[in-house]
């Protein structure tokens, strides 16, 4: 049920016959349009489609917990149950209950078939007045369930938010049996004490409470709508969905470790504990917390797949360029985080730079300095950039559509063939490139270092540059995902105020979905072997990859496959670190590493990410993975 009125109504068909369950579901259709509260029915039979209703039932409790603009909501009031016949009565009473209150439920959503009702409940917990509101409602609430033959604990445990209402609900004999019980068993009380027997008040041991005062953390990011940081943090509910192993992106450290420290859940619960505790020494620079971020990929995998859309990358930054202001900042932070200016240098002499980076004396002594595993071989400087190509070709004529490529560290200084692929490709969907005057970055090297104040300088001069192009409404498109998304997720947030922000966010894309926008009828050359896909993790976070497999699926007699691989591991300068290498191997793995090495020699892999290209080609070396730019240039080959 949502606050809008409106119902889903999920109906299991399991264990029925395809024609018994389209009998079925239509009998219940047919009963649904009579109801005046209905406003819309339809029968899914598709895998898909029945998975991703699914989903928003699965999602309920985490995506209405924080709502921005809405009160915080919270548990407590939920997993009432009472007998099916008496669940209007229940609604009804439970509705009095808050409305008396000036209380509001934020959404309904649970097993109103069994009678079973969760709620989140838009309770004040951060001040006297508020807790004793929500002591006096939950009072109330447990006689009205008890009043109705119901139980407080319909589905879950009863634990120190109900223990104290059991009396309602049992007669006085079976409390004392549960007392007797736990005296023989736990004659101590060392095993769950204040539950159930001798319970503690069930406003006692609340999360924030009448004295929470976070700390306030002058913060980079806007954090002003989730309350703070500490706010933010607060945002996951402890739902788990970051402890899944079988599939997705979210949460590749926590897949490979099986740690609870390194999910998301873990690390955003360390996080409030050191903005509201005093547990950790050093608080918000405290070790442990490095601890806890240090196999944090930033992959964003739980923005886009967390109900609550708990962004670990964001808090991660903001941690990170705390902690270096009281602590050194290794070699390798500051090489990796100014890896643009690094590559500029070496742009001039690509040649000498390469033969240091690789002999075998010289280059040893570089990767120990830098903290690099022996195995893995930093990437080889382009003999000459994408801009130096560009800048010497013959333009074509100046009566196409103009479009920006956006020429990132990576494709212009590591692989400029992929850049050169995507203006041959932009071209011939009818387009005339240009890329901006001045060489820039997004700083995405410096935001995964923590390095927001640099970054932000950074950020500013790509506004500078590219706001005259998009003030006329000339699209931006870039070809590394995790760089063009910079400005689609980070840089509204790092300049909240500034329309240029706003203004570049609505007008970047992926080549994909420029295509899939401005040339809908862009013909992608034949392809005749198998494609496999390895999606990049904040393309699927942010942006989604349905244009990119739309476009490589138009490719005549290709067989696509989309790996559900989630992170490929290497993520940015990450897996090039000596002590987070085996959690990398570990990571790639688990579906990507055996999925290109069982496929056939002339399959093509396609990869969008520079740091996955890289992966791929370390752990299956004779494979070479391509952009989706060089496999839609009919050059190719």
């Amino acid at each position: 049920f949502l606050p809008a009125g409106r119902a889903f109504l999920l109906v299991e068909l399991g264990g029925a016959s395809r024609d018994e369950a389209r009998e079925r579901a239509e009998r219940v259709i047919a009963q649904a349009r009579g109801l005046r509260e209905c406003t819309g029915v339809a029968y899914l039979s598709d895998a898909r489609e029945q998975a991703a209703v699914w989903q928003i039932r699965e999602s309920g409790l985490g995506s209405s917990a924080f709502i921005p603009g809405r009160p915080r909501s919270w548990p407590g009031a939920e997993d009432s149950a009472v007998p099916p016949a008496n669940l209007g009565a229940f609604l009804r009473g439970f509705d009095r209950i808050l409305s008396r209150r000036n209380l509001k439920v934020a959404t309904y959503y649970g097993h109103f078939g069994e009678g079973c009702v969760h709620a989140r409940v838009n309770f004040d917990l951060a001040s006297a007045p508020g807790i004793e509101t929500f002591r006096a409602a939950m009072i109330e609430l447990g006689e009205l369930v008890a009043s109705l033959g119901g139980s407080l604990s319909g589905e879950h445990g009863d634990g120190l938010a109900r223990s104290e209402l059991l009396p309602m609900m049992f007669r006085p004999e079976l409390i004392d049996a549960f007392r007797d019980f736990k005296r023989i068993f736990d004659p101590n009380s060392m095993m769950n004490p204040g539950v159930i027997v001798a319970p503690h008040p069930l406003d006692s041991h609340l999360k924030l409470g009448a004295s929470y005062r976070p700390r306030e953390i002058a913060t980079h990011f806007n954090f002003k709508a989730e309350g703070g940081l500490a706010g933010a943090a607060l945002k996951c509910v402890g739902i788990g969905k970051c402890r899944k192993t079988e599939g997705g992106t979210m949460c590749p450290s926590y897949m490979a470790t099986r740690e609870e420290i390194h999910s998301t859940r873990g690390r955003a619960r360390i996080l409030f504990e050191a903005l509201t505790t005093d547990l950790l020494p050093e608080g918000f620079a405290d070790p442990a917390v490095k601890d806890a971020l240090d196999l944090c990929l930033s992959c964003k995998g739980c923005k886009g797949e967390c109900p609550s859309s708990v962004d670990m990358a964001a808090y991660r930054a903001e941690f990170f360029s705390n902690y270096y202001r009281s602590h050194r900042r290794p070699l390798s932070s500051s090489f990796f985080g100014r890896l643009n200016e690094v590559a500029r240098i070496a742009s001039y002499v690509p040649s000498i730079a390469n033969a240091f980076a690789h002999a075998p004396i010289v280059g040893d002594a570089i990767k120990t300095a830098l903290g690099i595993h022996p195995e893995l071989e930093l990437p080889s400087f382009a003999r000459r950039t994408f801009r130096s190509w560009f800048e010497r070709r013959t333009a074509p004529g100046a009566s196409m559509r103009e479009v920006v490529l956006f020429p990132d560290t990576f494709t212009n200084f590591f692989e400029p063939h992929v850049a050169i692929a995507a203006v041959e490709v932009l071209e011939r969907a009818g387009f005339r490139v240009i890329i901006p005057r001045f060489e820039m970055c997004c700083g995405r090297p410096l935001y995964d270092q923590g390095m927001l104040d640099l970054a932000k300088t950074r950020l500013r001069e790509v506004m500078e540059v590219l706001d005259p192009f998009v003030a006329v409404g000339i699209p931006i498109v870039g070809l590394e995902p995790s760089c063009i998304l910079t400005f689609r997720d980070e840089l509204p947030s790092l300049f909240p105020d500034d329309p240029r922000a706003a203004a570049l966010a609505s007008n970047s894309f992926l080549l994909d979905e420029f295509l899939a926008r401005e040339a809908p009828d862009f013909a992608p050359p034949e392809l005749r072997p198998r494609i496999i896909v390895q999606a990049h993790c904040h393309q699927k976070a942010l942006a989604g990859i349905g244009g990119e497999v739309a476009l490589l699926s138009r490719a005549a007699r290709a067989e696509l496959e989309v790996l559900d691989a989630g992170c490929c591991g290497m993520a940015g300068a990450f897996g090039y670190d000596r002590d987070h290498f085996e959690v990398s191997k570990q990571i790639g793995a688990r579906v990507l590493i055996p999925a290109i090495d069982q496929a056939p020699p002339d399959a093509i892999i396609v990869a969008d990410g520079f740091s996955c290209r890289s992966q791929i080609r370390h752990f299956c070396p004779t494979r070479r993975p391509m952009h989706l730019a060089e496999v839609l240039n009919e050059r190719l080959g």
